[in-house]
């Protein structure tokens, strides 16, 4: 009997010493795992000075503002597929403070929309496989080039959202984007000024695209925009941009020629106290002649019943004029018609528009703008930019003439 034991032990031992073995090496696997998260991950400093001065009809004082953001990202490894990012922004003043910040009250001076303030810019967990990409927290988004939803990146405090957000490749030609977003991070913030710092509200943006051909995209979208009221502001700052928004866009390459279409339809919705339903519409056109790029677009922003065709979430500077005059837009709506001219001078990059604005609903012309920029890439840690925009009103009543121009440097670690 004793030996029978015996070899019934050194079965058993001979059993359990692999076993051990596989979970030894099993802990250690996913020891080094946990570790690769850490290891692999990145520490990202980017840092953005910005000297912006705007002169504007109405003021005794032109505004001045110098400001510096800090962007500290830390960025995981993968395990898994999952993966993480903490993103912290900090925009301070380094020099003249005369200027309306939104959330200062300095009334009297024009406003930069730059509040000082430390916050979290993006904090998310994402998880990643192939043809698929979701993610849960606060994150940029940025749809149909920033035209509707977008993350306003011109204002040094960007615009983020607390959302869960669906990437998938459902097919090789078809791609879905799908987010359910419960708060927005505005450029307002990180306190509440004049302006609400964050927007909350059921809100849901969702994207289908369909490449038809080789160089040929579809795509059809809905973005359907709540925001609560909040007690502290009137409606016009809070329910009343509240709207659903159904579109279709088309983008498209002939040759050297590339085509953007884009057509779309607005209505309140939510607690809004407004009721219209707005069209809007785009055609752009982009092509290089010698040594120069070319574009030229004309785009409408319909209104009904006195409300304009609101893009309250886009990314407006850059869209309609860098001096911003049409943010929110009027409530006969508006028509914009612009070229630009763009190329390189050796290693600075020069670009030049010219914008003709005008109301949807009548003849009423609002101005002109010139946009100039010129930009120096020196490596890939410095970039300098400088940049004007001189918009000269036809309606002085409602839109002053108004110089902008900034000195921008970027230094990313």
């Amino acid at each position: 009997m004793t030996r029978t034991y015996k070899n019934l032990g050194s079965a058993f031992l001979s059993v359990l010493c692999p076993l051990f073995a596989t979970a030894a090496h099993a802990q250690e696997s996913v020891s080094e795992q946990l570790s690769s998260v850490f290891t692999t991950g990145s520490v990202d400093l980017d840092l953005r000075y910005r000297y912006e001065n705007v002169d504007e009809d109405g003021f005794d004082e032109s505004a001045e503002a110098s400001l510096l953001r800090t962007r500290l990202t830390l960025t995981s490894g993968q395990l898994g597929g999952l993966s993480g990012l903490l993103e912290i922004d900090d925009v301070s003043s380094i020099g003249s403070e005369n200027y309306n910040s939104t959330e200062n009250g300095k009334i009297e001076y024009p406003t930069i929309a730059d509040p000082e303030g430390t916050e979290f810019n993006q904090a998310f967990l994402r998880y990643s496989v192939t043809d698929l990409d979701a993610t849960l927290g606060r994150q940029r988004i940025v749809l149909d080039r920033g035209r509707f939803i977008g993350a306003k990146p011109w204002r040094q405090n960007e615009q983020t959202y607390d959302a869960a957000r669906l990437q998938w490749q459902a097919l090789p030609a078809l791609a879905i984007d799908a987010s359910y977003v419960n708060q927005v991070s505005r450029v307002f913030g990180p306190f509440d000024g004049s302006n609400p710092a964050d927007w909350h509200g059921d809100s849901a943006f969702l994207r289908m695209g369909y490449q038809v051909a080789e160089g040929h995209k579809l795509a059809a979208f809905a973005y359907l925009l709540e925001v609560d009221p909040q007690r502290e502001f009137s409606s016009a700052k809070t329910v009343n941009n509240s709207s659903d928004t159904f579109g279709l866009s088309y983008t498209g390459a002939f040759s050297d020629l590339k085509v953007l279409a884009r057509l779309a339809t607005q209505t309140a919705s939510g607690e809004s106290e407004l009721y219209y339903r707005a069209p809007y519409y785009v055609v752009e056109l982009a092509a290089p002649v010698g040594a120069v790029n070319l574009k030229a677009a004309y785009e409408v922003l319909g209104a009904d019943n006195g409300v304009g065709f609101g893009t309250p979430l886009a990314n407006g500077h850059g869209v309609q004029g860098w001096a911003d005059k049409f943010l929110a837009t009027p409530e006969d709506g508006i028509q914009d018609a612009w070229i630009s001219v763009s190329g390189d001078m050796g290693p600075v990059a020069l670009t030049a528009r010219y914008h003709d604005f005008s109301a949807e609903s009548s003849s009423v012309s609002f101005g002109t703008e010139i946009d100039l920029q010129a930009q120096w890439v020196i490596n890939e840690w410095l970039t300098v930019t400088a940049k004007a925009a001189v918009f000269e009103t036809d309606e002085p009543t409602r839109y002053p003439d108004t110089t902008k121009a900034w000195l921008m440097l970027q230094l990313r670690l």
